[in-house]
Protein backbone atom coordinates (compact mmCIF):
# COMPACT_ATOMS: atom_id res chain seq x y z
CA UNK A 1 0.00 0.00 0.00
CA UNK A 2 1.40 3.23 -0.63
CA UNK A 3 0.82 6.76 0.84
CA UNK A 4 1.46 9.48 -1.10
CA UNK A 5 4.95 7.88 -2.47
CA UNK A 6 5.38 6.64 0.54
CA UNK A 7 5.18 2.78 1.78
CA UNK A 8 2.61 3.06 4.70
CA UNK A 9 2.58 1.07 7.90
CA UNK A 10 0.05 0.11 10.08
CA UNK A 11 0.89 2.87 12.72
CA UNK A 12 1.13 5.59 9.90
CA UNK A 13 -2.31 4.46 8.92
CA UNK A 14 -3.27 4.95 12.21
CA UNK A 15 -1.84 8.42 12.73
CA UNK A 16 -3.86 9.60 9.35
CA UNK A 17 -7.24 7.97 10.72
CA UNK A 18 -6.63 10.12 13.93
CA UNK A 19 -5.36 13.51 11.77
CA UNK A 20 -8.59 13.35 9.22
CA UNK A 21 -10.71 12.68 12.43
CA UNK A 22 -10.05 15.95 14.39
CA UNK A 23 -10.15 17.51 11.16
CA UNK A 24 -13.33 17.36 10.01
CA UNK A 25 -14.32 17.01 13.90
CA UNK A 26 -13.12 20.55 14.41
CA UNK A 27 -13.92 21.61 11.23
CA UNK A 28 -17.64 20.43 12.01
CA UNK A 29 -17.57 22.58 15.07
CA UNK A 30 -15.84 25.69 13.45
CA UNK A 31 -18.18 25.95 10.76
CA UNK A 32 -20.45 29.49 11.40
CA UNK A 33 -24.38 30.41 10.55
CA UNK A 34 -23.62 32.53 7.74
CA UNK A 35 -21.33 29.66 6.24
CA UNK A 36 -24.13 27.17 7.15
CA UNK A 37 -26.62 29.81 5.43
CA UNK A 38 -23.93 29.88 2.37
CA UNK A 39 -23.73 26.03 1.73
CA UNK A 40 -27.47 26.06 1.81
CA UNK A 41 -27.94 28.52 -0.14
CA UNK A 42 -25.58 27.72 -3.20
CA UNK A 43 -27.06 23.69 -2.42
CA UNK A 44 -30.79 25.06 -2.90
CA UNK A 45 -30.20 26.50 -6.67
CA UNK A 46 -28.18 23.36 -7.72
CA UNK A 47 -31.23 21.06 -6.95
CA UNK A 48 -33.96 20.36 -9.13
CA UNK A 49 -37.55 21.21 -8.81
CA UNK A 50 -38.78 17.80 -8.27
CA UNK A 51 -35.76 17.93 -4.91
CA UNK A 52 -36.91 21.20 -3.70
CA UNK A 53 -40.94 20.00 -4.14
CA UNK A 54 -39.74 16.73 -1.60
CA UNK A 55 -37.68 19.04 0.75
CA UNK A 56 -40.50 21.11 0.96
CA UNK A 57 -43.19 18.60 1.75
CA UNK A 58 -40.79 16.41 3.96
CA UNK A 59 -40.36 20.01 6.34
CA UNK A 60 -43.34 21.02 5.58
CA UNK A 61 -41.93 24.52 4.94
CA UNK A 62 -41.95 26.92 1.80
CA UNK A 63 -38.97 28.70 -0.02
CA UNK A 64 -35.29 28.73 0.96
CA UNK A 65 -34.88 32.84 2.65
CA UNK A 66 -36.59 35.86 1.70
CA UNK A 67 -34.16 37.37 0.37
CA UNK A 68 -34.63 37.68 -3.32
CA UNK A 69 -37.51 37.52 -6.04
CA UNK A 70 -37.14 34.08 -6.60
CA UNK A 71 -38.71 33.42 -2.89
CA UNK A 72 -42.38 34.39 -4.46
CA UNK A 73 -41.72 32.34 -7.18
CA UNK A 74 -40.62 29.15 -4.67
CA UNK A 75 -43.80 30.02 -2.28
CA UNK A 76 -46.31 30.14 -5.62
CA UNK A 77 -44.91 27.01 -6.56
CA UNK A 78 -44.83 25.17 -2.87
CA UNK A 79 -47.06 22.13 -2.14
CA UNK A 80 -46.48 21.85 1.45
CA UNK A 81 -49.47 21.33 3.77
CA UNK A 82 -48.68 24.59 6.06
CA UNK A 83 -49.93 26.53 2.94
CA UNK A 84 -53.21 25.32 3.20
CA UNK A 85 -53.23 25.21 6.71
CA UNK A 86 -52.50 28.71 7.43
CA UNK A 87 -51.57 31.86 5.22
CA UNK A 88 -47.86 32.04 5.69
CA UNK A 89 -45.33 29.20 6.01
CA UNK A 90 -42.28 28.38 7.51
CA UNK A 91 -39.21 29.47 5.03
CA UNK A 92 -37.43 26.23 4.36
CA UNK A 93 -33.96 27.92 5.01
CA UNK A 94 -34.44 28.55 8.96
CA UNK A 95 -35.59 24.84 9.22
CA UNK A 96 -32.43 23.33 6.92
CA UNK A 97 -30.34 25.82 9.90
CA UNK A 98 -31.73 24.66 12.45
CA UNK A 99 -31.23 20.79 11.70
CA UNK A 100 -27.58 21.14 10.44
CA UNK A 101 -26.66 23.46 13.50
CA UNK A 102 -27.66 20.63 15.23
CA UNK A 103 -25.89 17.39 13.16
CA UNK A 104 -22.58 19.25 13.17
CA UNK A 105 -22.40 19.68 16.84
CA UNK A 106 -23.67 16.09 17.43
CA UNK A 107 -21.01 15.23 14.65
CA UNK A 108 -18.25 17.35 15.90
CA UNK A 109 -18.62 16.35 19.49
CA UNK A 110 -18.41 12.49 18.35
CA UNK A 111 -15.64 12.70 16.31
CA UNK A 112 -13.32 14.51 19.08
CA UNK A 113 -14.87 11.63 21.24
CA UNK A 114 -13.08 9.28 19.02
CA UNK A 115 -10.21 11.16 18.09
CA UNK A 116 -8.75 11.95 21.71
CA UNK A 117 -9.96 8.21 22.83
CA UNK A 118 -7.43 7.27 19.88
CA UNK A 119 -4.75 9.45 20.96
CA UNK A 120 -5.00 8.17 24.10
CA UNK A 121 -4.52 4.67 23.26
CA UNK A 122 -2.10 5.33 21.12
CA UNK A 123 -0.02 7.24 24.32
CA UNK A 124 -0.63 4.62 26.45
CA UNK A 125 0.43 1.58 24.21
CA UNK A 126 3.71 3.86 23.98
CA UNK A 127 4.42 4.73 27.22
CA UNK A 128 3.38 0.63 28.44
CA UNK A 129 5.01 -1.21 25.88
CA UNK A 130 8.14 -1.79 26.60
CA UNK A 131 7.45 -2.56 30.39
CA UNK A 132 8.52 -5.77 31.99
CA UNK A 133 5.87 -8.09 33.99
CA UNK A 134 7.02 -7.82 38.17
CA UNK A 135 5.49 -11.12 38.48
CA UNK A 136 7.45 -13.04 35.66
CA UNK A 137 10.38 -14.95 36.39
CA UNK A 138 13.43 -12.57 35.56
CA UNK A 139 15.69 -15.92 34.61
CA UNK A 140 13.26 -16.82 31.72
CA UNK A 141 14.75 -14.98 29.32
CA UNK A 142 18.11 -15.73 30.01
Amino acid sequence: MVCGGFACSKNALCALNVVYMFGISCSCLAINRSKQTDVINASWWVMSNKTRDELERSFDCCGLFNLTHQYQQDYALCTAICKSRSPTCQMCGEKFLKHSDEALKILGGVGLFFSFTEILGVWLAMRFRNQKDPRANPSAFL
